[in-house]
């Protein structure tokens, strides 16, 4: 007995020993990872009865955090469903509010929950009511003058309101609600249908059946009334070396109206403004313009348009030749000379502002700060006083700068 007691404590220590080897060999093959599930967890509600609802809505999604084997992750990550968050409400009924927690199933295991966000939901059942309300139709504004609102037709007559009792109590009216400012043509729309309080505040959590209703309201031209486009009518040039961008007018339609609807149904469908004059113009114009109208026609609104008129310089360019090049930056002690010692620049910008510069406007330098004796490629630089004005392009684009000792010598740039 002795002899088999000592061989089994010497059987069952190799076995752990082996089992500890076993792990530890699976554990560095397959080793443990601590994530967190890369697709959020939606989570189902079950067990409710048809007859209760939940006041608020639950979180729509639970996030996991796992400690898992890697191939335990790669096959959950790989399975579609492979977690599921539920919250069981079976045999929950209306009552007090109360904290359910959400049920996690996994179909791979090993693994060890080390965080869910959340965890548990605060619920707070109620009975399902239904209410049934007649469909108002809350109108808003008026038609653009001249224009009148036939009767409102919609193919809705009364909704159907459901949701938590306390929520469908709250509810005095179902509404649609429809503007009519400045509108000429007939409406035709469908238009979503609101739930509100006694205060025409919308209540939200309700499921409303239908959610939209078709809307017809026929809109109609009252006699004696037209609408006619403006058109802005000029006099004059605007000053030389600029141009007309654009006239715009506001609004560009207005309404006429006269007693005898045979005076305005007889117009071009155009009326045009006093003249506005643009002679010798160089700047934007913004201003109100009566309205040259037939007698006995009158303007239904205000009694001008606004004008904006964009005048701009127009854009040319010009060369300017044998402009000289003037050294800057040179040491002490030492002397530059360039070559060619002029070159042409061609600038670019409004035909007023070239037609008036001149030699004191503009100035070409190189620079050879820094620069000892020696023979350089240099690109001037073109210097305008000028705004709007640029440069673009400057004959030729690199000079010869040769720096020297006074009194040296200086290299020929051109051989005869």
């Amino acid at each position: 007995m002795r002899s088999f007691a000592k061989n089994l404590r010497t059987f069952l220590l190799a076995l752990a020993l082996g089992i500890s080897v076993w792990v530890s060999a699976v554990s560095e093959a397959d080793p443990n990872e601590v994530n967190t599930f890369p697709r959020p967890i939606p989570l189902e509600v079950v067990g409710l009865d048809p007859a209760f609802i939940l006041a608020e809505d639950p979180p729509p999604a639970v996030e996991v955090r796992l400690r898992a084997p890697r191939s335990v992750w790669e096959t959950l990550i790989a399975k579609k469903d492979s977690i599921r968050a539920v919250l069981d409400l079976t045999e929950k009924a209306p009552g007090d509010t109360r904290v359910v927690p959400i049920q996690l199933l996994i179909s791979e295991r090993p693994y060890q929950l080390v965080f869910m966000n959340p965890s548990t939901v605060t619920v707070n059942l109620e009975s399902v009511k239904i209410k049934t309300f007649p469909l108002v139709l809350s109108l808003s504004g008026q038609p653009a003058a001249g224009y009148q609102a036939g009767a409102a037709t919609k193919d809705v007559t009364e909704v159907t309101v459901s949701g938590p009792e306390s929520v469908v109590e709250r509810v005095a009216r179902a509404r649609v609600v429809l503007n009519l400012d400045n509108v000429r043509e007939s409406i035709d729309v469908s238009l979503p249908i609101q739930g509100v309080d006694s205060e025409n505040n919308l209540v939200q959590g309700l499921a409303i059946n239908p959610e939209n209703v078709q809307v017809n309201i026929p809109i109609s031209k009252k006699g004696g009334f037209r609408d006619v486009a403006v058109k802005v009518v000029v006099q004059g040039q605007q000053a030389p070396g600029y141009r007309i961008e654009n006239i715009s007018v506001f609004p560009p339609v207005i309404t006429i109206f006269a007693d005898d609807p045979e005076l305005v149904n007889t117009l071009p469908g155009v009326v045009e403004t006093l003249p506005l004059d643009l002679q010798d113009r160089s700047e934007d114009i913004s201003t109100r313009l009566s309205l040259d109208l037939p007698e006995k026609v009158t303007l239904v609104g205000a009694q001008t348009v606004q004008v904006q008129v964009s005048i701009s310089p127009i854009q040319t360019s010009v060369t300017l030749p044998n402009l000289p090049i003037d050294v800057v930056g040179e040491a002490e002690g030492l002397h530059a000379d360039v070559f060619p010692k002029v070159v042409d620049v061609i600038i670019s910008g409004p035909v007023p502002v070239l037609e008036a510069i001149s030699a004191q406007d503009i100035t070409v330098s190189v620079n050879v700060a820094g620069r000892e004796i020696g023979v350089y490629q240099l690109s001037p630089e073109v210097e305008i006083l000028l705004e709007n004005v640029s440069v673009q392009s400057i004959l030729p684009s690199t000079v010869e700068v040769v720096i020297a000792l006074p009194g040296t010598p200086t290299p020929t740039a051109f051989p005869p």
